[in-house]
């Protein structure tokens, strides 16, 4: 499924500079009149704004911030979610105290299923006996209908080798429910990772073919047999790998929509029968389906057809022991983590076992959590006020595309209608997600995670054929995070990141502004990004674009990228401004139009001057590059470039300002300081 995380921008307003250049001490405390919002032990005003901005309003949490032993980078997000953390824990300690719940209710079956988890004494003393009767089907496969039948099953367990595939909203009827079949089946993280040669990618897979090799082991391989099968299961994934789209291509919806009655998907993979493969799962109502990648299906068809199935078989089981491998005894975790944790994120220490717990009891019964979590952080009154600046940054959407001069009236007309039906999602839902039909056991920590999986996988099949349901949620309340969904058109903001230092709503307007107001408007942007531009208001995939004007875009979003394929964080590695440029485009025009928002927010309201020494308007930049503020492992930094369409926390927090004239007027940066962008070469799209 496709969630686009985290998303617009001005009018000029007169207020002095001053604090720029004689900066308030970083001793001074706030005073209890003084609204919350920035920390001016986080700054280093010793460095001027126009110098080093990022540095100006983060070096002091840099220089005291120790990136922690289980973490492979640190930054807002991470402070949050451990705060978040300690409040999940705390709400379901409480439930189960308080005997205000029922057993069998879903707060206390999320309660069992973390105390299970926890429990390391059991894990020990289960090990992978609860995978041994999925290893002997695997075991007792004979021909392909065998293998189909058995890929089928271990689909509903949650371990998916070979392809994804999930029940979504059809691009091109975004009312009705489709099954999407796309790329999958990789141990390593993408395509990069098989292909590229560099020194660095071919050290990665040594140490994975050795992982593989030690994996099969506790599943009773031999070592010959683990070193012959790892060798052979890489060949597959590569073969996989080099079928498959990269990030870039992966980006583009036209791409990756390709639909195909079932019968012509039968037709063109005899080696793997799909209408009888989804009539296994249970799904009788499939006809069609939307194929993200055809050539890649064509690839996993051959390779059924050519490998022996004694290699299939390896595969398969290598899938469900690197699938099971976080929730086993202690020494297939330490292993796990060795290479995902430590090889790829640089990360020192394993997570304590309450956090890996906890995130795993929200993964599979997260929104039970999330009603105990909401009553406690999030009050009426953060709604109220998060309502307000999602209106007042719409508004100044609406007046920054009246103001495009490359966009004709007609296209400005079509972006108007979209905006004017945007839905929009804040802290919690409406309608809670329950949880009647998923048994937790006491047996083992796997087979609640199985059966976790089950009742998921089963829950997503059975959308199939239905309304699209517009009041579901994708993330749980708890979660740090935003989205916008282009077939749903919504943007949607769980409590979890309506938290300090991204949103405290007894802070000042500047500080909310450039904190969660920009993330409000980057998801709004989102809808306007490079991909989500591709979408109208109903969430159909469907140009409403003027041919000229798309030019214009283009050569626009073109300059962005170029702007971000220029940074290099570490040596000979770069920013890919293709792949990150639907975030960065949310970004830019995050900012921009959270800046407008709050400007129409004071000239409605009281403008309260200066606090802690700086106007509203540096506050609002200080705010954004807080959020931003990060600190990396090389191995994770080197991973998030590779993998992840968001750019570095660095970059996030100064590349979109030098491109919005407020910033300039705010700090009075001037022709000559390092942070200085000419008029002409600063990018504006949105």
């Amino acid at each position: 499924m496709k969630i686009l995380k985290l998303g617009a921008i001005a009018l000029a307003a007169g207020f002095t500079i001053g604090a720029c250049q004689n900066p308030p001490s970083t001793s001074k405390q706030r005073t209890p009149e003084e609204p919350a919002g920035i920390n001016l032990a986080d700054m280093d005003t010793t460095v001027s704004p126009g110098d080093d901005f990022y540095r100006y309003a983060n070096g002091g949490w840099l220089d005291r911030t120790e990136i922690p032993a289980d973490q492979g980078r640190w930054s807002s997000f991470n402070e949050l979610r451990e705060a978040n953390n300690a409040t999940l824990l705390n709400v379901l300690n409480t439930a189960r105290e308080s005997g205000r719940y029922k057993e069998g209710s879903d707060e206390m079956k999320a309660f069992v299923f973390y105390q299970v988890a926890m429990d390391s004494s059991l894990a020990e003393n289960t090990g992978t006996k609860p995978l041994q009767p999925i290893l002997k089907e695997i075991d007792a496969i004979s021909d392909k209908e065998g293998l189909r039948r058995q890929v089928a099953n271990l689909r509903l367990k949650g371990i998916n080798p070979f392809f994804g595939m999930y029940v979504y909203t059809d691009r091109k009827q975004s009312d009705k429910m489709a099954m999407h079949v796309n790329q999958g089946g990789l141990g390593l993280p993408n395509r990069d990772y098989y292909v590229k040669n560099d020194s660095k990618s071919k050290e990665i897979r040594d140490e994975y073919l050795s992982f593989i090799e030690n994996m099969l082991g506790y599943i009773g391989y031999s070592q010959p047999e683990a070193k012959k099968a790892a060798q052979n299961i890489l060949k597959l994934e590569t073969e996989l790998a080099e079928a498959s789209m990269d990030n870039v291509e992966r980006r583009d919806p036209e791409k990756t929509y390709n639909k195909s009655a079932i019968r012509t998907l039968d037709q063109e993979n005899p080696n793997f029968a799909w209408s009888a493969f989804f009539s296994q799962l249970g799904v009788e109502k499939v006809d069609s389906v939307i194929v993200g990648q055809p050539l890649f299906l064509k690839k996993m068809n051959e390779v059924i057809g050519k490998r022996d199935l004694a290699t299939i078989k390896d595969y398969l089981k290598w899938n469900v022991i690197n699938e099971a491998a976080n929730y086993l005894n202690h020494e297939i975790v330490k292993r796990n983590f060795e290479f995902y944790g430590k090889v790829l994120q640089g990360t020192e220490e394993m997570r304590p076992r309450w956090k890996s717990a906890l995130a795993s009891t929200d993964d599979a019964i997260g929104f039970a959590v999330g009603k105990l979590y909401v009553d406690e952080v999030f009050p009426p009154e953060a709604k109220e006020k998060a309502d307000e600046m999602v209106e007042y940054i719409k508004k100044a959407f609406a007046n920054r595309i009246d103001q495009l001069e490359w966009m004709s009236p007609e296209t400005k007309e079509k972006a108007h209608e979209k905006l004017s039906k945007f839905n929009v999602k804040i802290g919690y839902p409406d309608k809670w997600e329950t949880y009647e039909d998923l048994e937790v056991k006491e047996t083992s920590y796997i087979d609640n995670i199985l059966t976790a999986n089950v009742y998921h996988v089963k829950d997503n099949l059975s959308k199939l054929g239905k309304p699209v349901d517009k009041d579901e949620w994708f993330m749980t309340p708890q979660t740090v995070n935003a989205y916008y969904s282009p077939t749903f058109n919504e943007i949607v903001f769980p409590a979890g990141i309506l938290q300090p230092p991204f949103y405290n709503f007894k802070a000042d307007a500047a500080v909310n502004f450039g904190g969660i107001g920009a993330v409000i408007g980057h998801e709004i942007s989102h809808g306007f990004d490079d991909n989500g531009s591709k979408y109208d208001g109903e969430g159909n995939m469907k140009n409403w674009w003027s041919e000229e004007d798309n030019k214009k875009f283009e050569a626009r979003t073109g300059q962005l990228a170029s702007q971000f394929d220029a940074y290099e964080p570490l040596d000979s590695v770069f920013v890919n401004g293709k792949f990150t440029l639907g975030e960065n485009i949310g970004d830019l025009g995050g900012v921009a139009a959270a800046y407008d928002g709050l400007l129409l927010y004071l000239g409605d309201k009281e403008n309260p001057g200066k606090i802690q020494g700086f106007t509203p308007e540096q506050r609002f930049f200080l705010s954004w590059a807080t959020i931003w503020r990060s600190k990396y492992k090389d191995e994770s930094l080197r991973n998030q470039i590779m993998t992840d369409p968001h750019s570095p926390g660095m970059y996030r927090a100064t590349g979109p300002l030098v491109n919005v004239d407020g910033f300039f007027e705010a700090f009075n940066i001037k022709e000559g300081d390092p942070m200085y962008k000419p008029e002409s070469a600063r990018v504006r799209i949105w």
